[in-house]
């Protein structure tokens, strides 16, 4: 293609992306971040039942990452994966910015209007204000 240096996957619900992204950083031959956002826990951890509330969100994030790991592992391309808390484009552009990418690998859904709409801001944010360009995959 191009000879992108370093991608960067931004993760969202769907494994095609990491698959997609992967095959073209083997091409490639380049690095590659794998990016899941999680959104900040916003609430009153005292009403949630959870005596440890850390500990069990940390669980999920350490499931997310070794489910990242484990799909990734039998690439050819090196991968670094990393698990942000916060808003999704502000963390995917800040993670493109400070691993220096050249390419945003990213999905977007094909299927209803409303789940277009909902996604498609967060996709045009991060496309308005990349440093680099994105590519977007149907999922």
């Amino acid at each position: 293609m191009k000879g992108y240096r370093k991608l960067l996957i931004a993760v969202g619900n769907s494994k095609e992306v990491i698959k997609q992204g992967l095959e073209l950083a083997a091409k490639e031959k380049c690095w590659v971040t794998i990016l899941k956002v999680l959104p900040n826990y916003e609430g009153d951890i005292n009403l949630t039942g959870i005596k440890n509330i850390k500990g069990a969100m940390t669980s999920d994030s350490d499931k997310i990452r070794s489910e990242i790991e484990e799909f990734s592992a039998n690439k050819l391309s090196p991968v670094k994966t990393r698990l942000e808390y916060g808003s999704p484009h502000e963390k995917i552009i800040e993670a493109a910015e400070e691993e220096r990418c050249d390419l945003i690998v990213m999905g977007v859904h094909k299927s209803n209007r409303i789940k277009r709409l909902i996604q498609g801001n967060t996709v045009e944010k991060v496309i308005d204000n990349a440093p680099c360009p994105v590519l977007l995959v149907r999922i």
